[in-house]
């Protein structure tokens, strides 16, 4: 019989505390063993949210699977902020550059329906508007407009 536990924890200080070790515990493997590798592998996401699957089969043999952190902790870590704006239709607490929303738009790609980077981007955008974050300077719905305008399509010619 093959168990599965799926949790988020935090990128590379994942403990043996909740929720990963009371999970864990009954399934008879080595806890630590399994914290390592899973530390090991998130050791990128340092600070951030991190969904993690741990797969424990018959023979007490684990496989891990690290998700990427949700679209708002990677516009939250891009923008250099601390947390998303409590009013964010009325405080902006900070801005992302396209760049930065392609880097974000390129590693959320496997979890994105978009089949385009533009789109992809887009959807990126979408995620600044409940934070407060402008893009390129820009409210995020306004930004969405520039972009359908083609203002930044150079940024946008390689595929997702």
């Amino acid at each position: 019989m093959v168990s599965v536990v799926e949790a988020l924890v935090s990128g590379g200080s994942a403990s043996a505390g909740p929720p990963l070790g009371p999970s864990l515990g009954p399934l008879g493997v080595n806890v630590k063993a399994i914290i390592d590798k899973i530390n090991e592998a998130t050791s990128a996401f340092k600070g951030m949210q991190v969904p993690v699957k741990v797969i424990v089969d018959d023979k007490k043999q684990f496989t891990i699977t690290v998700g990427t952190p949700p679209t708002s902790a990677l516009i939250i870590k891009e923008a250099g902020i601390e947390k998303g704006s409590g009013t964010p239709n009325t405080v902006t607490v900070g801005n992302i550059t396209v760049k930065q929303a392609v880097k974000i738009a390129r590693m959320k790609k496997n979890d994105t329906l978009a089949r385009s980077l533009k789109n992809a981007v887009k959807e990126v955008v979408g995620s600044c508007v409940p934070l407060g974050v402008t893009f390129e300077g820009l409210k995020p719905k306004e930004a969405i407009g520039v972009i359908n305008s083609g203002k930044f399509d150079s940024e946008f010619s390689e595929s997702l």
